[in-house]
Order: structure tokens, then C-alpha cells, then sequence
């Protein structure tokens, strides 16, 4: 097999240390030598020194929670970087250890074996460590509100039957009154606000019920941590519209597609960067976030075609845009979601809309342009003999006969 890369490294990293494995290829002979370092700052400074002094050019490593990057801030600029993802480069079963691990490594990259993984600069970084963050915070949120839930529903409180939003004004109220040790349901129920979906009777039924001192210790400790979590919130979406200033041509442009407001443009930026010279093509960031068909193939035989798992934090916030993007009417998101929902079902319909979506993104920062919409009448424009077959057939089905000329 060819060797691409005479001098490289492979790294087993680990929380405390990291075993290096130098390759070398001296007088048509590999010579491997493997060190321990620490994972301190002295310690991969030392390992850098020993690589330089080797002339490495090459390392590899392996995408192990947080722990590879620090080793990558350290080396990146000294060496050229290859991040494999673990899955990818697993070793032979039953031969496990870390000087085999950081040896398979450094073998497979002398040969090219190893597929990059995406590492975005240090700005896209720090931005999408801010909005991951900050989905998880949200994520507190939710769940501390149905955790006030379930408290109402033990104590016998039925606000959630009338009530959409138990965390609005008027819920609020009510709450903070529970709290303060109000039980009288009258009283309760007069602090709705008058344009509440429901009567003052049917307040006053569902506020009836046996709150003890438990549950007011409860409700108020929920209440209080949502309060925190939400200051939290408003703080790092701060931070984020700071992190965003250089990139703020590319937010409003990135807003007029439809399906992605704020959050979720914030979210794209964060997870796929700004720069698509990365991807050669609209195909590869479609992969890379997941959003291609498996290729499964034996005996001539083609076997599942979905789509395989990638982009955890990116792919649900497509899916959620691409639902909002089919309810955008008159919209090329729209024509293409009823197209396919006919034939496959609605769910993978949003997934071909996200994907979409995803494309519409690439082209967008890859060329600099604004968004521009298609129409609703793009498929039938695409083939409009076929489109008036497929309607001439529609209306054959009824009993009808259907004869179709062109037009002079």
C-alpha cells in the first residue's frame, strides 16, 4: 500500500495522559517510537518539542469527549491535524491498548486511511459552545416547568387543563399567591387575566384542591430556579449577539429563508461555520450533517436507504425549520413538502425540506448571495408535460374522458 505521509503521529488521548506513536520511514524501513506525556500545558508542550525535533508532519488523533482539544490548540499550527472520528478507525477485536491505539493511528494516516472530521476555527467554536450551552439551559427550563406540573397535579391543582401557558402572567400570579400560602380559589381566580381562554367559574373549579406546605415549598424552589435559568439565558444571548457582530450580513441574510429565525440561524452558524470552502459540495455538508441516504447494498440487492445519524445538535433544528418553512405559503419549502408528503408520508417529507434547506444555507455563504425563492409552480415549470398528465389522469379517475393539445 502507498504511504502519503513519511513522517506522522498517532495519539491515544486520554484525560491524564496521551501516548504518542512517532512513524518513520527510514532507508525503506518504518521505525516506531512511542512516548507517554502528561496532558498538562508542560506536558504537550513537550510533546510538541519532540515531534518538531523528529519532523513530524502529520498527526492524528481520535475525538474523545473534550480531551482532544486542548492536545489540538496546542499543536494546530505546528503540524498538519487530522481528527478521526472513533468510529471510524476502530482496531482489530481483541487487541486493545493504548500503544496499539496510538500505533493503528499512525498507520492509518501514513496511507491516507483516515477521514477528517470538521473542526471549525476558534471563533465558530466559542460561538457554538455559547449556543449549546444555551439549549441546555432552555432544556432546564422545560423541565422544571413540568415538574411545577406534576406539583399541581399532585396537590390536586388543575390550572393545566385551562391554561395553555402555566408560566405566563396570569399563571405566574396565581403561583407566587399558592406560594405566599393563598387558598382561598376565589381569590386565586381573580387574579386571571380577563382574556384568558376559560370563565372565572371554571378558574375557580380547577383552583380547588388540598395544596399543602410541601408543595409550596416546591412550587417556589421550581419557581425560583426558572427565574435563575432565565437571567442565565438573557446573559448568554448577549454573549451570542456579541460573538455574532462579525458575522451580522450573514445572520439577516441567513433570516429571510423561510423556516429559520433567530435561534435556529444562531444554531446553523454555530455547528457549520461560515467558511463552505471545507465542503466541495453541497452533497458533502448534506453528509456530513446526515442528511444522505445510507448506501447499503449485498448480493444486488439495495437494503435500507435511511438517513444514518450525524449532527445531533444541527438536524433537529433543520427538522423544526423545515416544519415552519411548509407552512410558509406560496413557497417553494412548501410546494416541495406537499409533493413528497403525498408519496412518503409527512415526516420524510421535512426531512427532504431540511435538507433543503441545508443546500439553500451552502450556496448562500459559499457565493455571498440572498436568498431567492423559487415558487410554488418550480416543479411544474421543471416538467409541465408531465404535470398535465398526471392532472389529465386525476380527472380520468372520475369518469371523465381527457384529450390534451398544446396550446398554439
Amino acid at each position: 500500500m502507498k504511504t502519503l505521509h513519511k513522517r506522522c503521529a498517532g495519539l491515544d488521548v486520554h484525560k491524564a495522559e496521551v501516548v504518542a506513536c512517532l512513524r518513520i520511514i527510514s532507508k525503506r524501513r518504518v521505525e516506531r517510537e512511542v512516548r507517554r506525556f502528561p496532558t498538562t500545558t508542560q506536558g504537550l508542550l513537550a510533546l510538541a518539542e519532540w515531534l518538531e525535533s523528529a519532523g513530524c508532519t502529520h498527526v492524528a488523533m481520535e475525538a474523545t469527549g473534550v480531551y482532544w482539544k486542548p492536545v489540538w490548540h496546542i499543536l494546530e499550527g505546528r503540524f498538519a491535524l487530522i481528527l478521526a472520528n472513533a468510529a471510524h478507525v476502530r482496531n482489530v477485536p481483541g487487541r486493545k491498548s493504548d500503544v496499539n491505539d496510538a500505533t493503528w493511528l499512525a498507520d492509518l494516516l501514513a496511507h491516507g486511511l483516515i477521514r477528517s472530521s470538521f473542526v471549525p476555527p476558534p471563533a465558530i467554536q466559542e460561538l457554538r459552545d455559547l449556543t449549546r450551552t444555551r439549549r441546555q439551559l432552555t432544556r432546564e427550563i422545560v423541565q422544571h416547568v413540568q415538574r411545577i406540573q406534576a406539583v399541581l397535579e399532585e396537590a390536586n391543582i388543575k390550572l393545566c387543563s385551562v391554561i395553555t401557558d402555566i408560566m405566563g402572567a396570569s399563571g405566574r400570579r396565581m403561583l407566587k399567591a399558592m406560594i405566599a400560602g393563598e387558598t382561598d380559589a376565589e381569590k386565586l381566580a381573580a387574579l386571571g387575566h380577563e382574556r384568558l381562554g376559560c370563565t372565572r367559574a371554571e378558574l375557580v373549579e380547577v383552583l380547588t384542591g388540598r395544596v399543602r406546605e410541601h408543595h409550596r415549598f416546591l412550587l417556589g424552589q421550581h419557581l425560583r430556579t426558572i427565574e435563575q435559568l432565565k437571567d442565565s439565558v438573557a446573559a448568554f444571548d448577549a454573549r451570542i449577539e456579541a460573538a455574532l457582530s462579525p458575522f451580522h450580513d450573514i445572520v439577516e441574510r441567513l433570516e429571510e429563508v423561510p423556516g429559520l429565525a433567530a435561534t435556529s440561524t444562531e444554531t446553523v452558524i454555530a455547528e457549520i461555520g461560515t467558511d463552505m470552502s471545507l465542503f466541495p459540495t453541497a452533497g458533502h455538508l448534506l453528509s456530513w450533517a446526515g442528511f444522505a441516504p445510507r448506501l447499503d447494498e449485498s448480493a444486488g440487492k439495495h437494503r435500507s436507504t435511511r438517513i444514518r445519524k450525524g449532527a445531533p445538535r444541527l438536524k433537529p433544528v433543520l427538522v423544526q425549520a423545515a416544519w415552519g418553512a411548509a407552512r410558509k405559503k406560496n413557497s417553494y419549502f412548501q410546494a416541495q413538502f406537499l409533493r413528497l408528503k403525498a408519496r412518503h408520508g409527512a415526516k420524510k417529507a421535512a426531512i427532504a425540506v431540511a435538507a433543503s434547506i441545508l443546500t439553500t444555507v451552502y450556496h448562500m455563504l459559499r457565493d455571498g448571495t440572498c436568498y431567492q425563492d423559487l415558487g410554488p409552480e418550480y416543479f411544474t415549470r421543471r416538467n409541465p408535460a408531465q404535470a398535465a398528465a398526471r392532472l389529465a389522469n386525476r380527472i380520468r379517475n372520475l369518469g371523465y374522458h381527457v384529450e390534451i393539445r398544446a396550446a398554439a
